[in-house]
């Protein structure tokens, strides 16, 4: 089960996030055109980085907590924890800002009615 748990951990980030999509529409699944860019970036940039890093040995994964699948030297886990943190950013990015707007609207139409009274 050990071997698991970093999976596990990133599942639980979707999950924990996921509500945002549908309760706040944040729309972030159903803007791929706008996601896909987003999270590549962050694939590419960080996925580079940890590449360098692996390879010179700045750092190691416990061989305890991943399952032993790997891309290149780069265990899968990796490159799932820059998609999924990256999509759980914006999920969490447009769900802040739609409560932000309902908040703004919900001034304007007091103001408005404070105005015309």
């Amino acid at each position: 089960m050990a071997q698991y748990e970093y999976l596990i951990l990133m599942a639980a980030c979707v999950a924990i996030t996921l509500p945002l999509e549908f309760f706040l529409r944040a729309r972030v699944y159903r803007r791929p055109l706008l996601m896909l860019p987003s999270v590549g970036v962050v694939v590419v940039v960080f996925g580079l980085w940890d590449l360098l890093g692996i390879v010179r040995n700045h750092w190691t994964y416990n061989p305890e907590f991943i399952t032993g699948i790997h891309i290149g030297p780069m265990p899968l886990e990796e490159l799932v924890f820059f998609v999924v943190i990256s999509l759980c950013a914006l999920l969490s990015y447009e769900g802040v800002s739609t409560v932000l707007r309902f908040f703004a609207k919900r001034k304007n139409r007091e103001g408005s009615a404070t105005d015309a009274a």
